[in-house]
């Protein structure tokens, strides 16, 4: 079969490697040409687009699952909207003026589009009011997704064709938030006894391929593990596996900023339900201790 990723970063590439290892053909978005010589280099065909540049997009592929990952790089100069809601509208239109159709759209979202803050549940029931300004933009791009396959007359997307993947907090080798201020014996700054709703990268991709083979069309799903923690104790055990100290943690010395407010809990039951995905970190103390020197 064949297969898209846009945004091939740290959670896109693992997924693009297991469709790689399923015998999928599967394409590769990057807007630079020595990653494209990596990604060749690793068995994917890669193609050099950027979603704001709409002329790039017109060599997408037509596929049964594309797979959108697209992250937000400050060094781009890109305002996050525009990459967010911008980028995802061009994709959306370029692909539906050349003819080409996705069997499958598959959309990394995040849990910033919910803004409670009183360490209660949330599930994909909740009301989505983000308080901070990134939540807003990740709303806005669910809404203009949602909308674009909703109006059956557009080719790209059939009716209801793409499933929204609301993930909390991806970590991972390379990737554990904090680590450099833990290893200095730096104080954390924010409140230790707010809530983490964690999901490891190669949890992740499996949560994705799971959602390709069994998830319903529009519908929307919650992706992490399943067991929220405390920062204290999630920082207190990265720093057990580091060899660190234990962490230290100070109020914020201005203002809070608007993601020090939020603080929930994160119910990923109707994923496990629904998706089956094996989840092989369903807690963060083993992901924890796989991702450090991994």
């Amino acid at each position: 079969m064949r297969k898209l990723v846009i945004g091939c970063g740290y959670l896109g590439q693992r997924v693009a490697a297991l469709w790689r290892d399923s015998g999928d053909h599967v394409f590769a978005t990057t807007r630079h040409a020595e990653e494209a010589n990596r990604f060749r280099a690793e068995g994917l065909e890669p193609l050099v687009c950027d979603v704001l540049d709409r002329a790039s997009l017109t060599q997408l592929p037509q596929v049964d699952t594309l797979l959108y990952a697209v992250g937000f790089d400050r060094s781009s100069g890109a305002t996050m909207r525009a990459v967010y809601v911008d980028g995802l509208a061009n994709v959306l239109s370029v692909a539906h003026a050349s003819g080409s159709g996705f069997g499958r759209f598959i959309y990394v979202s995040s849990s910033s589009v919910y803004g409670q803050s009183d360490g209660g549940w949330v599930d994909e029931k909740s009301p989505t009011e983000p308080q901070e300004e990134s939540g807003r933009i990740v709303l806005e791009a669910e809404r203009t997704l949602s909308s674009f396959s909703a109006r059956r007359h557009l080719r790209a997307l059939s009716e209801d064709s793409h499933i929204i993947l609301r993930f909390g907090g991806i970590y991972g080798p390379g990737r554990l938030l904090r680590r450099a201020a833990i290893e200095r014996g730096e104080p954390i700054i924010g409140d230790a006894d707010k809530w983490l709703n964690l999901t490891h990268a190669d949890d992740g991709a499996r949560v994705i391929l799971a959602a390709e083979a069994r998830g319903t069309p529009g519908r929307i799903y919650n992706v992490c593990d399943g067991t929220p923690v405390r920062r204290r104790d999630f920082y207190t055990a990265l720093a057990r596996v580091l060899g660190a100290p234990a962490p230290r943690f100070a109020p914020p010395t201005a203002e809070v900023p608007p993601h020090e407010l939020a603080n929930r809990r994160i119910r990923n039951a109707r994923m496990m339900e629904e998706l089956r995905p094996e989840l092989r970190y369903p807690e963060y103390a083993a992901g924890l201790a796989a991702s450090v020197g991994a």
